[in-house]
Order: structure tokens, then C-alpha cells, then sequence
């Protein structure tokens, strides 16, 4: 468990580094074909939902191919 905890917070930071020193890297969140995005005057809200599909299907080959047993 201490392991993961370890790997995971390293991919917090690795990710935290990305975002501050590349900035535009995540540009694409929430603007693929298939997020709904409503903006109302000031309001806006946002469902992501073919990004989060994406990432969903993504993590879980990760996943698999460092976890498989």
C-alpha cells in the first residue's frame, strides 16, 4: 500500500510540473466533440464527458499493462 501511495503522489507531482511549466498542455480538456458546454451570461458550466471517457479508457490499458499479474 505504502508503494502506491508513493507512485501516486509522484504522478500527482509529475502532473502538477506539466500543468505549471506547460501551461497550454491540457488546453484540450473539455473541448472534444461530445462535451456539453453551457454559457449564459456570466455562467458557464461544463460536462465533460467524451474527455472523461477518454481519460477513463486511457488509465485503464495504463493500468492493465503495469498492474497484470
Amino acid at each position: 500500500m505504502a508503494k502506491l501511495l508513493i507512485i501516486v503522489g509522484l504522478g500527482i507531482a509529475l502532473l502538477g510540473a506539466l500543468v505549471l511549466f506547460f501551461p497550454g498542455i491540457f488546453s484540450w480538456f473539455g473541448k472534444l466533440p461530445g462535451d456539453v458546454r453551457i454559457e449564459k451570461g456570466s455562467t458557464f458550466i461544463s460536462f465533460p464527458v467524451t474527455t472523461m471517457i477518454l481519460i477513463s479508457v486511457v488509465l485503464t490499458v495504463l493500468l492493465n499493462l503495469f498492474f497484470r499479474r
